[in-house]
C-alpha cells in the first residue's frame, strides 16, 4: 500500500514498545546472528497489511529479506503460510509484536468486512466504513476494509458535508443548514443530511440535500422512506445495524449502508510469528 505516513507511524509505535532497546533481546542474542521466521495464519480470513508488517522490519533493518506468500485480498486458512522473514535475529525478534499487531487488526477488520460484504452482495446497497477508527489507524484501518470489498465513506471532517443532529440543532433547522453550506462549499462537493424522523426527511428532500442519512430508523420507516424519496437522493441507512439485521436492512432499498462495526468491533486475526531456524 502507498502511504506517505506509513514510516511516522512505524516509528511512533516502535518508540512506545521499543523505548530505549529491546533488553531481552540485546541480552540473549549476539549482534550478528541470522535467523528466520514465518508468518502463519491459525484462522481463516482475509490478509490486510502484509506490506506493512514488511515495512516494520525494513525501518529496524533494510536489509531484511521479506518474501510475501499471500497477498493482501487473499483467503487464507489455518496452517497457510503468510510470510517468511530472513535477517538479524534481533531484528526479527523486537519488530515481531508490531509487525504482529498490524497484521491481525487489519487482516480481522478486512475478514468481518468481507464477511459482511457477502451478505449483501445480491442487493444494490453498497456497504461503506465510518469514523469510529483507532486514532492514528484511521488510513489503514479504512485500507483493511476497501481490502475486504466494501467502500470507504469520508475520510474526516475535511472531504464531505455531513450535517448531523447537533449542526441543525446549532443552526437551527435542515434547511437553513444545507443552504448555508451550498453557499460555502465547492459545488464538487456532496452535501448530506442526517435524519430521525419523517418529517425530517421531508425536509431533507425539499432541501435538495444529494444524500439523506436515515439515523437509527427501524425497517418500516426505512422501507416508508425510501418510497417517499423515490431516488430524489440518494439514501444511506445507519446506526444499530450489525450482523444479524444487515441483509433485511439491504432488502429496504436503501443506496448505502454504513457500519461502524467494521473497525470498532472487529476481532483482530488469529496469526502467529515463529521462528523456526537460527544460525
Amino acid at each position: 500500500m502507498d502511504y506517505l505516513g506509513l514510516n511516522d507511524l512505524i516509528k511512533r509505535a516502535l518508540e512506545e514498545d521499543v523505548g530505549y532497546g529491546d533488553i531481552t533481546t540485546q541480552s540473549l542474542v549476539p549482534p550478528e546472528q541470522k535467523a528466520r521466521g514465518i508468518f502463519s495464519a491459525k484462522s481463516p480470513g482475509i490478509v490486510a497489511g502484509i506490506r506493512v508488517s514488511q515495512a516494520v522490519f525494513s525501518y529496524l533493518d533494510p536489509e531484511i529479506e521479506f518474501d510475501v506468500l499471500k497477498s493482501d485480498g487473499d483467503e487464507i486458512q489455518p496452517g497457510d503460510v503468510i510470510a517468511v522473514v530472513r535477517g538479524k535475529a534481533r531484528t526479527l525478534l523486537t519488530g515481531e509484536r508490531l509487525a504482529l499487531n498490524f497484521l491481525q487488526r487489519l487482516s480481522g477488520i478486512a475478514s468481518k468486512t468481507r464477511k459482511m460484504v457477502e451478505m449483501i452482495k445480491y442487493s444494490k446497497a453498497e456497504l461503506l466504513d465510518t469514523r469510529k477508527t483507532t486514532p492514528g489507524l484511521r488510513v489503514l484501518e479504512k485500507y483493511a476494509v476497501g481490502i475486504g470489498g466494501a467502500r470507504n465513506h469520508r475520510f474526516g471532517l475535511f472531504d464531505g458535508v455531513m450535517i448531523k443532529d447537533n449542526h441543525i440543532k446549532t443552526v437551527g433547522s435542515i434547511q437553513k443548514a444545507v443552504s448555508t453550506a451550498r453557499q460555502k462549499v465547492p459545488h464538487t462537493i456532496k452535501i448530506e443530511v442526517e435524519v430521525e424522523t419523517m418529517e425530517q426527511l421531508q425536509e431533507a428532500i425539499e432541501a435538495h440535500a444529494d444524500i439523506i442519512m436515515l439515523d437509527n430508523m427501524d425497517i418500516y420507516e426505512m422501507i416508508e422512506a425510501v418510497n417517499i424519496v423515490g431516488g430524489r437522493a440518494l439514501l444511506e441507512a445507519s446506526g444499530g445495524i450489525n450482523e444479524g439485521n444487515l441483509a433485511e436492512v439491504a432488502r429496504t432499498g436503501v443506496d448505502f449502508i454504513s457500519m461502524g462495526a467494521l473497525t470498532h468491533a472487529a476481532t483482530s486475526l488469529d496469526i502467529s510469528f515463529d521462528i523456526v531456524e537460527a544460525d
